[in-house]
């Protein structure tokens, strides 16, 4: 997941994603000349590391698949939980991969209470769905949590160079 806090952090975390890891692109807050020299910057990057990449919201930035509500009449790829109604939601929609948050605290959400790992492995639990954990991830933490049901993780503050040592492996199948 991009935003405006990955700052230049972004740039050697593309770069340490195995090939076959995604790409949420965010930056809402960007101006918009800026967020598509930003966007082409990281598709290109994306292109040669065989990165999937994912707009998030209703930006229009080319045909990729989205995140969440995305353009009029556009099926989203992946979709964001934070309950099991939005889950529910999500595949309603034809997303193929919830991202159910936070389950850990995290400074995307400053004062909302994490799910926990039960309660977010029972937001997209018997959905048929790939299950991505989201909100205070990291490597170490979804080795612990995957059994719960997760398929892979994400995260925006594990992009920071405090984090930049970290192994990261693609995510089992």
């Amino acid at each position: 997941m991009t935003d405006e806090r990955t700052g230049d952090a972004l740039w050697p975390a593309l770069r340490r994603l195995p090939p076959g890891s995604g790409v949420v692109f965010r930056h809402h807050a960007t101006p918009p000349a800026e967020r598509r020299a930003l966007f082409a910057r990281v598709r290109r990057i994306a292109t040669a590391r065989r990165l999937m990449l994912v707009v998030a919201g209703t930006q229009r930035l080319g045909p990729y698949a989205t995140h969440g509500r995305g353009p009029a009449g556009s099926r989203p790829t992946t979709w964001p939980a934070h309950s099991r109604r939005e889950a529910i939601a999500g595949v309603v929609r034809g997303a193929g991969t919830l991202f159910v948050s936070p389950v850990f605290a995290t400074r995307s959400h400053p004062g909302v209470r994490p799910a926990g790992v039960m309660r977010a492995a029972r937001i997209g639990g018997a959905l048929s769905i790939r299950i991505v954990a989201l909100g205070g991830m990291d490597p170490r933490r979804f080795r612990r949590i995957r059994r719960q049901g997760f398929d892979g993780w994400a995260a925006i503050d594990a992009l920071h160079p405090r984090a930049r040592d970290q192994k990261w492996k693609a995510v089992p199948r």
